[in-house]
Order: structure tokens, then C-alpha cells, then sequence
């Protein structure tokens, strides 16, 4: 620590910069606590979380961090740096070596930012966590493009941290890119962008060719639920790779052990064979030279009493007995040779038992790795039930999703239909508004014109006003109950395509019931707003034929009604305009239920098909895994075999051992002077 900030006071003073204060302070505080805090891997942290850095200041950090070699961890999270100081800070990372941890949250890098960071992790080789929270990565396209060039060229970084960066579907693109090519990285962090639905399916697809991603953090996106689960299977599908894979590595560290293992035993038992066979050979070693020392004081002995013998014959009696005695040496001897003999039969005995028993517990070991075999075969077995399980299963679903697409295009053929129907409808109802009121203008005008002319033909006007009142009313009348049967059969519809719908998609069931409340209910306030004009218009030709005979007494009174007749009659024009706008506003409504209806008829095609990848992608996931485990039973039989043929190499081996061993212990027998002594005997 301290030769950090010696070497950072250096680099400032040869830059011509006065050392940060706050850096050196944090340097010092550092160092007091004992070198920094440890990071996740033990080693020492450098933290400058917090503190505002000078451009100048991250040059010379930069320049130190080159050739440091003492921090694992650094954490700049905070720091405000600008495009110049984010781009010489990060420079000094490109050939460090130790930072394994590095941590820029908060300080709003943008595209030069972007372009360094492309840079780093392109050069950069010994990086596994980079966190990029709350930074401006995504808002140009280019520099990030840039950016995932360099993440895709990097073979170390398995954790990244990428939220609140501003990443629409096109960076989203960029990144599915890179998880095609990249094979190291394990988790990364994408919550709190805009990547949208058309970046999650690129994601999505680019799952189906990555392998090495356990865990993606898609939350805050406007994600569709069926995407992200789709996400997390194919992470999840990862991860159970990954875990079946570690327990292959396991399996065969643990027979690789137990092979090493058997290997010591043997080398053992054949270094304590080969010691018990030197240790005979120097005992008899040692017997013959005794035995050779014996026979060569004897043979001094005999020469001795031969000279004796012939120097003086009176003591050829003490010769004889001599002689005597050393036969009986002799035979002693050869007594002792017999034993010898007896011995090492006893020791080939003990060592062919011994090998015996080393030959019933290579059987026993064979029969437990056969064992163990057949174990892993029957799992194998219960694998393909599985895989063809979820085959069954996937068709089955499959003809699902062929039904629904039947019952999808059946449904949008019917909702074009009632569609043209409505149009049609409408269209009607605008020739014959129109045609009411061209006759009404022409009627009042007619009126208008009989009123100023006579006033004695007021009262047969009033008669053929109030008969064409009555053909009014019954005209009303007549489109009251065609509005009404209209009516009865738009709801019968209703209930039938509400029914058809409910059959079909169970989830938008409560939103189609209630829009269709909401039409049923219009239906009737228009059919109670009609009855109510009806009412009206019965009372307005009572009080006309009641006022008919005032009028006929008082002119002065009919001008003043005529007057208000055309009041009323203005009215009602204004009501059937407004009727006749309420009409087209539900017909507009209409248009607008059916245009969702399509909507929600494209949202289940995109279901289909997203259901369709994932079946996909789980039949693929299966037939990976059955022939991962087909190349581990493959290989755990090679193991087997090359394990049968060293075993078989080695009883060969101790074989020859032994009978090199038995020939060697019989030439040394027949050529040792025991022999030469016991032969004569014979």
C-alpha cells in the first residue's frame, strides 16, 4: 500500500500535478487499516468510492495501475469522472494483471466511456467481475456496439453488472451477439432498461447457442412474462448443465483416485516383495559365508591332523575320530541346507497365497466397478424415459397449438364477417338519416310557405301535419322495433363470440364479458332513450290535437304555436343528429372491439410460437443431455477396459517377477558350495 501511494505522489510530480488530497487521505487511511479491506477472493481493496477525481488524477492513476501489482479489488463507484479521465483511468487497466474485481457504478460514462471499456475488456486478461450500474452505455449505438466487441473478444469475465444503462433492443441485439461468441461469462445483470420485446427475443434466441449462462436479470424491462420464463428456463437449463458436468468431473476425479490408489498398493506390495526377497538373499548370503568360513577352518583342521598322522601314527585313532566328527559336521550341515530348502518352499507357498488373496480383491474391485456400471446404465434407462416423456409431451402440445391456430383463424374469419356486416349497417343508417332529414327540410319548408300564404289553410296544414306526425311516429316506431330485434340479435351474437372466446382464452375472458356489459348496457340506455322519444313524441300530438281547436279561435294563438312547432321541430332535428352521432360513435366502438379482438388473435400467434421455441429448446436440452451421458458411459467403459489390460499387465508382470525370482534362487542354490559339499555326500 504504502508503495502505491509513493509510486502515485511519483507519477503526479512527473506530470506536472498536484497529488488529490482526498486520494492520498484515502491511500493513508488505508494503509493504517492494514492494507485494505479484503476482497471476495482474500486478496487486498483499494476503495475510492465517493470521491470527486480530477482528469489529471485519473491519468496518473491510470499510469499507476499499469504495472500494480497489489490490489485484487478496485472500486470507483461514484466518482464523477469525466469522458478524458474515464478514458485515461481505464487505459491503465489494459496491461494490470492482479485486478480481479473492478467497480465504476454512478459515474455516467457514455460513448468515449464505452469505447475504453471495449478496449479494456478486449485486452484485458485477468478481470472476472466488472459492475456498470447507473452509467449512459446504451444511449449511442455506435460506442456500444464497440463496447459488446470487446466483451465478445474477452475469455475471463464471468460477472457483469449492466442495470440502469439505458439499453434499448438494439443494444439488446448487440448483446445477444455477443453471448453467441462469448463462453465465459456466467451471470449478467440487465434490470432497469428498455430492452423491450424485440430485445428479449433476441436474447431468447441467443441462449440457444450460448452454454455457459446460468443467470440473466431481466426485471424492469417491459418484458413479456412468457419471455422471461423462457429466459430463466434457458439459464436454468444451463445451470443443470453446468451442475451435471461438475459431477462428471467429480466421478472421475473420484475413479482417477482410486486408480492411483490401487496403483500405490501395487507399488508398495511390490517394493515390500522385492525388500523380503533382498532380505533373504543377505541372510543367505551370510549362511554361505559362515558356512564357507566353517568348511575352510575344518578343511585347516583336517590338514592338520594329517600331518599329525603321517609326524606320528600313534594318533590315528584321534584322526579317525576327527574325520568322524567332521562327517558328522557334514551331516549337520546338510541337515541344515534341507531346512534352508524347506524355508524358502514355506516362503513361495506364503508368497503364491499372498498373491492369491491380491488376485480375489482385484475380483472383488472388478465387480464393484460393475456395479457401478450397471447403476449408471439404469440411469441412463430412466434418462430416456424422461427424454421420451417430454417428446410425448411436446406433441401433444404441438396438436394444442394446432387447434388453437384453427380456432384462431375460424374466430378472425367470423370477426371480419361481422365486421363487413357492421359497415354495411352502417352505411344504411347514414342514406336513411340523411334521407329523413332531406324530407323533414322539404316538409317545413312546404309548411313555412302554406302558413305565410293563408291562414285560412292553417288548419287543414294542421290536419296534414299532424297525419304526417302520426307516419312519423309509426316510422319511428317501426325503427324503434328494427333497433330492438338489431339489438336482440347483436346481443345473441355477443354471447355466442363471448362464449367461443371464454372456450379459447381463458385469461381475457373478464375483459371481453365486461366490454360486452359495457355494449349491452349502451344498447339499453339507447332503447330506453328511444322509448322515452316515443313517449314524448305520443304526448306532443295529444296536446297538437288539443290545441287543434284553439287554434281554430284564436289565429294570434296558431301563430305562436306554428312558432313553437318550429322551436320543436329544430329540436328534434338536433336530437336525431345527435342520435344519428351516438349510432356512429357505437358503430366506431364496435370497430374498435373487433380491432382488439385481432390484437389479441396476433398476441396468441406470438404466444404459439414462443411455446413452439420452447419446446423446441427443451427437446434440444434433452437430446443434449442424453448424449452427454452416453460420452460419459462410453468413456467410463474405456476407463474400465485400460483399467482390466494395467491389472492384467501387472499379474503378468509379478509372474514373471516370481519365476525370475524362483530361477534366480535355484542357480544361486546349485552354485553355491553347499551344493559342491552335499553332492559328493550323495
Amino acid at each position: 500500500m504504502e508503495d502505491f501511494r509513493r509510486t502515485f505522489v511519483r507519477v503526479c510530480k512527473e506530470a506536472g500535478v498536484e497529488p488529490q488530497e482526498s486520494v492520498l487521505a484515502r491511500l493513508l487511511q488505508e494503509r493504517r487499516g492494514g492494507g485494505g479491506g479484503g476482497s471476495s477472493g482474500g486478496g487486498p481493496r483499494l476503495d475510492l468510492s465517493g470521491h470527486s477525481l480530477s482528469a489529471d488524477t485519473c491519468l496518473a492513476l491510470g499510469r499507476v495501475f499499469q504495472n500494480d501489482s497489489v490490489f485484487t479489488e478496485v472500486s470507483l463507484s461514484d466518482c464523477m469522472l469525466s469522458e478524458e479521465g474515464a478514458k485515461g483511468l481505464l487505459s491503465g487497466f489494459f496491461t494490470n494483471t492482479t485486478i480481479k474485481v473492478l467497480d465504476l457504478k454512478g459515474n455516467n460514462l457514455r460513448s468515449t466511456g464505452a469505447e475504453a471499456l471495449g478496449k479494456l475488456l478486449a485486452r484485458n486478461k485477468t478481470i472476472q467481475r466488472l459492475v456498470l450500474e447507473w452509467n449512459a452505455l446504451g444511449m449511442w449505438d455506435e460506442a456500444f456496439s464497440l463496447f459488446c466487441e470487446g466483451l465478445a473478444a474477452n475469455g475471463t469475465l464471468t460477472q457483469l453488472d449492466l442495470r440502469n444503462n439505458q439499453i434499448n433492443h438494439q443494444g439488446a441485439s448487440e448483446l445477444a451477439t455477443v453471448l453467441k461468441r462469448n463462453g465465459a461469462l456466467e451471470v449478467l445483470d440487465l434490470r432497469w432498461n428498455n430492452i423491450g420485446l424485440l430485445g428479449g427475443r433476441s436474447l431468447l434466441d441467443s441462449l440457444q447457442q450460448n452454454q455457459t449462462l446460468v443467470q440473466m436479470e431481466m426485471a424492469g424491462n417491459n418484458v413479456p412474462s412468457d419471455t422471461l420464463k423462457a429466459l430463466e428456463q434457458a439459464t436454468g437449463h444451463n445451470s443443470d448443465k453446468r451442475s451435471l458436468l461438475t459431477e462428471g468431473r467429480s466421478r472421475t476425479k473420484v475413479l482417477s483416485k482410486e486408480i492411483n490408489t490401487l496403483k500405490q498398493e501395487k507399488g508398495r506390495q511390490y517394493l515390500s516383495l522385492m525388500e523380503t526377497i533382498d532380505r533373504q538373499r543377505d541372510e543367505m548370503g551370510r549362511s554361505n559365508r559362515s558356512t564357507s568360513v566353517h568348511v575352510g577352518k575344518l578343511q585347516e583342521a583336517l590338514d592338520e591332523r594329517k600331518s599329525t598322522v603321517i609326524a606320528i601314527t600313534a594318533r590315528l585313532q584321534m584322526v579317525e575320530a576327527a574325520l568322524a566328527l567332521s562327517e558328522q559336521k557334514q551331516q549337520d550341515l546338510g541337515e541344515l541346507l534341507t531346512r534352508v530348502r524347506a524355508e524358502k518352499e514355506e516362503h513361495r507357498g506364503r508368497q503364491a497365497r499372498e498373491r492369491k488373496k491380491e488376485q480375489e480383491d482385484g475380483v472383488l474391485r472388478e465387480g464393484k466397478l460393475l456395479r457401478d456400471m450397471q447403476n449408471m446404465t439404469d440411469s441412463n434407462t430412466q434418462l430416456r424415459n424422461k427424454v421420451e416423456e417430454q417428446d410425448r409431451r411436446c406433441k401433444s402440445q404441438q396438436q394444442q397449438i394446432f387447434e388453437l391456430k384453427q380456432e384462431v383463424t375460424n374466430s378472425t374469419a367470423e370477426l371480419k364477417l361481422r365486421l363487413v356486416q357492421a359497415e354495411d349497417r352502417l352505411e344504411m343508417e347514414k342514406r336513411r338519416s340523411k334521407q329523413a332529414l332531406e324530407d323533414m327540410d322539404a316538409l317545413r319548408q312546404k309548411e313555412v310557405e302554406h302558413m305565410n300564404r293563408h291562414l285560412e289553410e292553417s288548419e287543414r296544414a294542421l290536419q296534414d301535419r299532424v297525419f304526417k306526425l302520426e307516419n312519423q311516429r309509426i316510422q319511428l316506431e317501426e325503427e324503434l322495433s328494427r333497433s330492438k330485434a338489431g339489438c336482440v340479435t347483436q346481443r345473441a351474437e355477443a354471447e355466442e363470440e363471448l362464449g367461443r372466446v371464454r372456450a379459447q382464452v381463458r385469461l381475457e375472458e373478464r375483459e371481453q364479458v365486461a366490454s360486452l356489459e359495457e355494449k349491452l348496457r349502451a344498447v339499453r340506455e339507447s332503447r330506453q332513450e328511444l322509448q322515452n322519444h316515443c313517449t314524448q313524441q305520443k304526448q306532443m300530438v295529444a296536446e297538437l290535437q288539443a290545441k287543434q281547436g284553439q287554434q281554430r279561435l284564436e289565429a294570434d294563438g296558431l301563430r305562436r304555436r306554428v312558432e313553437e312547432l318550429q322551436q320543436e321541430l329544430a329540436g328534434k332535428d338536433q336530437e336525431r343528429v345527435a342520435e344519428v352521432s351516438r349510432v356512429r360513435v357505437e358503430l366506431q366502438e364496435q370497430t374498435g372491439h373487433l380491432q382488439a379482438e385481432r390484437a389479441t388473435s396476433g398476441s396468441l400467434k406470438e404466444k404459439i410460437s414462443a411455446m413452439e421455441r420452447e419446446m423446441k429448446a427443451l427437446s434440444s436440452s434433452h437430446r443434449e443431455a442424453l448424449l452427454d451421458k452416453k460420452s460419459e458411459s462410453s468413456s467410463l467403459l474405456e476407463r474400465l477396459r485400460l483399467r482390466d489390460a494395467e491389472i492384467q499387465r501387472m499379474r503378468e508382470d509379478e509372474a514373471q517377477r516370481a519365476s525370475y525370482l524362483h530361477s534366480a534362487v535355484l542357480a544361486y542354490v546349485q552354485g553355491s558350495p553347499l551344493g559342491h559339499y552335499s553332492s559328493p555326500k550323495k
